[in-house]
């Protein structure tokens, strides 16, 4: 029952259906060229308990226990007469039922020429508008009374109006037009804060063997890139790969102050084939033989461009069974693919497939 494209919280969705929509509806030079980009204001704190015990197709007794279940903090009882619970189970179902409607009320008030195109996931969502006017004294008003009538409110520090020639950021992803071409990139501030992340964690291992080190950094680094492997990201990954080389040499010159440069290179860097560099350790393996365990380097993740999900496509009909299977079964295929890159251990494989 679900909007066409709405991307959080549903199976057999992700934040990669999202932005390929993105893509779709903002690639062409005819495509619309600005952009409403919409944040809702502590939304899972104040979603309407009317609203939901009215509009929600559960069992409305369980429904309200849920919500008037309250929390404890610092051993004190709280009590809980709007929104959802934080980290429950049902909390994402039923955001997704309270933001259905949104594209209904949105192409409502507009016109085809207006190009209004919606594209959300969880409480994030972007909505496309020919003009600045269009979003402004259209859409943006239909959003708030859609809202309100939910419990809910958009926060007017993050919901703001920007033309694709300025680009704007969404999960993560940054989405602008160079001359015309619409590239996709990771945001500088997801970057910036992986590698934070990254260094932090080489830091704090100064104790650790380089063994257990690649394994804890080699899922991390898959994972990341694995997120960002179906746009513009070859540059970064070089980029990540050049970081973490880097905080690596600091990692090693910490262990080993006294050893001069030539010692440290030959224990913890070799070749393999054309690669240099390649920071490594020798590891027991399953039948206990030692055997070599090299760093995972991200500009070895290939860049494919995602197919993104029908939008009309929900695994709860019957009449999209093949059209699943087919999918799921391409995505193992990719998986499998992915496994040819290197040693790819077990938590690298369930980062892959996650994705």
């Amino acid at each position: 029952m679900a909007d066409r494209n709405m991307y959080g919280f549903r199976p057999d969705r992700c934040c990669a259906d999202a932005i390929e929509h993105c893509f779709g509806r903002l690639a062409r030079r005819s495509s619309a060229p600005w952009i409403l980009e919409g944040d809702i204001k502590s939304c899972f704190d104040k979603i309407s308990h009317s609203w939901l015990l009215e509009n929600t197709m559960v069992d409305k007794s369980i429904l309200n226990k849920w919500l008037k279940a309250g929390y404890v903090e610092d051993k004190i009882f709280y009590q809980t007469k709007e929104g959802t619970a934080q980290g429950g189970l049902i909390s994402p179902c039923l955001l997704v039922n309270v933001l259905t409607g949104l594209e209904a009320a949105v192409k409502a008030v507009v016109n085809k020429s207006d190009k209004v195109h919606v594209c959300a996931y969880a409480d994030d969502f972007v909505i496309t508008g020919a003009s600045q006017e269009v979003l402004e004294n259209k859409v943006k008003p239909a959003v708030k009374t859609f809202l309100i009538e939910r419990g809910l409110t958009l926060s007017e520090t993050k919901t703001k109006i920007t033309h694709i020639t300025e680009g704007f950021d969404f999960l993560g992803f940054n989405i602008r037009k160079y001359k015309g071409k619409l590239l996709i990139k990771p945001a500088k501030a997801s970057i910036k804060r992986f590698l934070n992340n990254l260094r932090e964690f080489i830091r704090n291992s100064v104790g650790w063997n380089a063994g257990n080190l690649i394994q804890q950094l080699n899922p991390k680094i898959r994972g990341w890139c694995n997120y960002y492997r179906h746009v513009v990201a070859s540059e970064t990954f070089s980029k990540i790969d050049d970081r973490v080389f880097k905080a690596l040499m600091r990692w090693i010159k910490h262990r080993h102050p006294e050893k001069n440069t030539y010692w440290r290179v030959q224990k913890y860097f070799r070749q393999v084939g054309i690669r240099q560099w390649v920071f490594h350790a020798r590891v027991l393996g399953k039948e206990g033989k030692s055997q070599i365990l090299d760093l995972f380097a991200a500009s070895k993740i290939p860049i494919k461009r995602h197919v993104k999900i029908r939008g009309e496509a929900t695994p709860y009909n019957p009449v999209f069974n093949d059209y699943f299977r087919e999918r799921r079964l391409k995505r193992l295929a990719k998986t499998a693919a992915l496994g040819s890159l290197g040693q790819l251990d077990k938590d690298g494989l369930k980062m892959a497939r996650a994705v």
